[in-house]
């Protein structure tokens, strides 16, 4: 897929907290906003990708186990510190554990919904606290396509993107009054590093063929929507779940 040129600085002078943004949507996500004019902070644990990104665009890395709460909350009050505040706020980290529902183990499933959800809850209260105060903000969580249409051997993904969206719509409704949007984009499948190992060519035809363009996304498809959801082209938007799915899902 051939990049468009950037053409616009809509998020220019404002301070952005990515999570997830060593890799894969996350990475594209913090390119497009700095590209766009905003500073960035990277929160991930992959930490040769994390830095190699951050020094690529002029932004921080903090090294965060999304995992641990406490950890999730220092690192969240870092990056405010360092970038002197926080406009928005994107919650791109996420795990895909695979298997059978009736195979699942309670610590696979606790895992993932520590990761998907419970570290986006500790995000957003930490990012809105200073929205609440400083006259507004936007935050974008990237759910899936799964949240929708579940999938077989994803239920712990499934129910933790069904989580995210049903958050996405809680805090809306919350912050609204503050100048707060929240947003959540749902993926469909996007060519990132996340199930790379288990993908084959014939899994990208068949799920290239059930979307009406005939191909999967780029992470480059979703980073599109989450500057414009960053920015003031979005005020009026919000608690919505945005399908970026080349149609495989269309309502």
């Amino acid at each position: 897929m051939t990049a468009l040129p950037v053409t616009t600085a809509r998020l220019e002078g404002l301070r952005a907290i990515v999570t997830g943004g060593a890799r894969g949507i996350g990475a594209d996500i913090a390119r497009r906003f700095t590209a766009e004019g905003a500073r960035v902070a990277i929160l991930d644990r992959l930490d040769d990708c994390g830095i190699q990104v951050a020094e690529s665009i002029g932004g921080h890395y903090l090294h965060t186990d999304l995992a641990d709460a406490d950890d999730a909350s220092r690192a969240m009050d870092d990056a405010i510190d360092r970038l002197g505040g926080v406009d928005i706020l994107v919650n791109s980290a996420g795990v895909l554990k695979k298997g059978p529902l009736s195979l699942t183990t309670v610590a696979e499933w606790d895992t993932v919904f520590a990761i998907n959800v419970r570290a986006m809850l500790i995000t957003m209260q930490r990012a809105s606290a200073w929205m609440l105060e400083s006259g507004g903000g936007k935050i974008v969580n990237i759910a899936s396509m799964a949240a929708k249409t579940g999938g077989a051997d994803e239920g712990a993904y499934a129910a933790s993107k069904a989580a995210v969206v049903a958050l996405t719509r809680v805090a809306a409704l919350e912050w609204g009054c503050h100048r707060v949007t929240v947003n959540a984009i749902c993926p469909g499948y996007v060519l990132t590093e996340m199930g790379a190992d288990t993908r084959t060519e014939a899994d990208v035809a068949a799920w290239s063929a059930l979307s009406p363009l005939g191909r999967l996304a780029d992470p480059r498809d979703v980073s599109a929507v989450a500057a414009f959801l960053a920015s003031s082209d979005a005020d009026y938007l919000t608690g919505q779940a945005i399908n970026v799915t080349g149609g495989m899902i269309m309502h």
